[in-house]
């Protein structure tokens, strides 16, 4: 799934520094954080920031979006965060 947070800071120099700060900022806030323990990842490509990994909830994949759009606003970002499925199967498997 991709969310744009926002407009593209595109450039080279100075402004792609400011990116690479900007995400390690980011990398820093959720091992801090209560988030962390999740296998996220953030890193720069392409011009954009790309955020993918797993969460064991949909509460838990909502902060950590808000955190995102937070450190990172003003910058392209694209998210792939699935959230894991952990209940119980709800009926037996039947195998052939």
């Amino acid at each position: 799934m991709s969310e744009p947070v926002a407009e593209h800071a595109g450039g080279t120099g100075a402004a792609s520094e400011n990116v690479e700060y900007r995400v390690a900022h980011l990398r820093d806030r959720l091992a801090a954080e209560e988030l962390g323990e999740l296998g996220v990842r953030a890193e720069v490509r392409a011009g954009s920031v790309v955020v993918t990994g797993t969460v064991p909830s949909a509460e838990c994949r909502e902060t950590l979006l808000r955190t995102v759009r937070e450190e990172l606003a003003g910058l392209a970002v694209h998210t792939d965060v699935v959230v894991a499925e952990t209940a119980s199967p709800d009926h037996a498997e039947d195998l052939p």
